[in-house]
C-alpha cells in the first residue's frame, strides 16, 4: 500500500507538472502574439540641419498611432518604433542594417535622404534578408539592384523621373539651353544619366555644360558662373540643403542681370534651406521637384494625417510640416507595410516582402494606389505625380503656378 500511495503521489505531481508546463506554454504563446511588432528607421537624425529623418519619423509615428488605435496587426500586436542614426555615414548605415536585421520581430527598416548611403547598405540588406523601405533616396540603383528576390520597395522620386521632370519645366519655360550643377556623388551619377537619356530624344534641347562639386564644398558661385559663359539660360542643380543655399546666396549677390533661374532636385527640402538662405531666397527664381503637397491633397485625408501628427508631435497646419514629402512617402509606406504583415500573417520578413507584391488598392495621402507595387515593380510613384513647387516669403513650399 504504502509503494502504492508513493506512486499515486508521484503520478499526481507529474501530471501537475505537465499541466503547468502546458499552461507556460501556452501563456507563451500568447505573450509572444501579444509582444509588440518593431520597424525600424535608419537615417542622419544627428546630421546638422537636416529635417529629413524627423519627417521620416513623423510619417511613420503618425501612421502607428493611427493604426494601433484600430487594433494593431496581426489580431492586436502593436506597432513599435526603433530608431538608428547613420548621420549620413555608409559605414555607420551598413552596421546599422546588420543590428536591425538581428532584432526578433523587427520586420523592416525604412531608410533616409542619403541615396549614397543606402546603395552602399544594398549587400549588407542582401545577405541578411532585410525588407527596406525607402520613402526618400531616389538613385535608381536603389531598387534597380539586382537583388533576386527584390527586398527593396521604394514609395518616393526616382532620378529617372526627377531629371525629364526637371528639364522638361525649363523647356515649358523657354530655357532650352541648359547647365547642371550635380554633386560629386553616386546620387549625383544617377542624375546625369538620367539627363543623358532625355537629352537624346530632346533634339531642341542642349545642355550646354555639367559643372562638378564636392559635398562641404563652401563656394559654387564659379560653378554656376562656367555654366552661364556656357550658354545656360538656366541651371538644373542636383544638391541637398547647405550647398543649395550657399549657391543661392552667392547668385543673389551678382549682379541681377546673372541671376538666372534655378531648377533644384528636392535634396534642398530635407534641411533648414530657407533659413540657411536666408532673405537671399526671395532674390532668385528658384524652384524644386516635389512628388506631393499638401496644399494639393484630399482634404479629408489631411484631416486625418493631422489628428495623428497632433498626437505625436506639435505639427497641427499643413504649415507647420518640414519636408512634407518625406512626411507623407513615411505615412503612406507605414500604411502600406501594415496591410503587407496582416496579408502575410506573420513577422517573417520574406512573407511580408512577398505580401507586398500583392496588396489591394489603397487611397494614400500622396494618391490612391492601383497597387502600390507588384512583383515586377518596386516602385510606387509614377511620372504623374511630379510637381515644381516654390517657397513662400514665409518660407513654406507650396504648387508652382508656372
Amino acid at each position: 500500500m504504502k509503494t502504492f500511495a508513493s506512486s499515486f503521489r508521484g503520478a499526481r505531481i507529474g501530471a501537475i507538472i505537465c499541466c503547468w508546463i502546458a499552461m507556460l506554454a501556452v501563456a507563451g504563446a500568447e505573450a509572444a502574439e501579444r509582444a509588440p511588432v518593431r520597424v525600424g528607421i535608419d537615417a542622419e537624425f544627428e546630421l546638422e540641419n537636416s529635417t529629413s529623418a524627423q519627417a521620416v519619423e513623423l510619417g511613420v509615428r503618425s501612421a502607428i498611432d493611427e493604426i494601433n488605435a484600430g487594433g494593431g496587426v496581426l489580431h492586436g500586436r502593436k506597432l513599435e518604433l526603433v530608431l538608428k542614426d547613420h548621420r549620413s555615414i555608409p559605414a555607420r548605415g551598413i552596421r546599422n542594417i546588420a543590428q536591425f536585421a538581428a532584432m526578433p520581430d523587427l520586420v523592416a527598416v525604412f531608410g533616409g535622404r542619403f541615396s549614397p548611403v543606402v546603395i552602399e547598405q544594398l549587400p549588407k540588406i542582401k545577405e541578411t534578408g532585410t525588407l527596406f523601405l525607402a520613402p526618400w533616396s531616389s538613385a535608381d540603383a536603389i531598387v534597380d539592384n539586382g537583388m533576386h528576390p527584390n527586398y527593396v520597395f521604394r514609395l518616393s522620386l526616382r532620378d529617372s523621373l526627377a531629371m525629364p521632370t526637371l528639364l522638361g519645366a525649363a523647356r515649358k519655360r523657354g530655357l532650352k539651353k541648359v547647365g547642371l550643377l550635380l554633386t560629386n556623388t553616386s546620387w549625383g551619377r544617377s542624375n546625369l544619366a538620367a539627363a543623358d537619356s532625355f537629352m537624346a530624344n530632346a533634339r531642341d534641347m542642349k545642355v550646354v555644360r555639367t559643372a562638378w562639386y564636392n559635398w562641404r564644398d563652401t563656394s559654387l558661385v564659379e560653378h554656376y558662373k562656367a555654366l552661364l559663359a556656357a550658354g545656360a539660360q538656366a541651371v538644373v542643380l542636383v544638391a541637398n540643403d547647405d550647398e543649395a543655399a550657399i549657391l543661392v546666396r552667392e547668385v543673389a549677390a551678382l549682379p541681377p542681370s546673372q541671376r538666372f533661374p534655378i531648377l533644384s532636385h528636392w535634396g534642398v527640402t530635407g534641411g533648414e534651406f530657407v533659413k540657411q538662405a536666408g532673405p537671399a531666397l526671395q532674390q532668385v527664381d528658384f524652384s524644386v521637384i516635389q512628388t506631393f503637397s499638401f496644399f494639393n491633397a484630399q482634404p479629408a485625408m489631411v484631416e486625418r494625417f493631422l489628428r495623428h501628427a497632433a498626437k505625436v508631435s506639435t505639427v497641427r497646419r499643413i504649415e507647420d510640416i518640414k519636408a512634407p514629402v518625406g512626411v507623407a512617402h513615411a505615412y503612406d509606406l507605414m500604411h502600406l507595410l501594415a496591410k503587407a504583415i496582416n496579408l502575410a500573417g506573420s513577422t517573417e520578413r520574406s512573407a511580408v516582402r512577398d505580401s507586398l507584391e500583392k496588396l489591394s488598392a489603397h487611397r494614400g495621402l500622396v494618391k490612391l494606389y492601383q497597387p502600390a507595387f507588384t512583383a515586377t515593380r518596386h516602385e510606387a510613384l509614377g511620372a504623374g505625380e511630379l510637381l515644381m513647387a516654390r517657397y513662400r516669403p514665409d518660407g513654406v513650399l507650396v504648387p508652382a503656378k508656372d
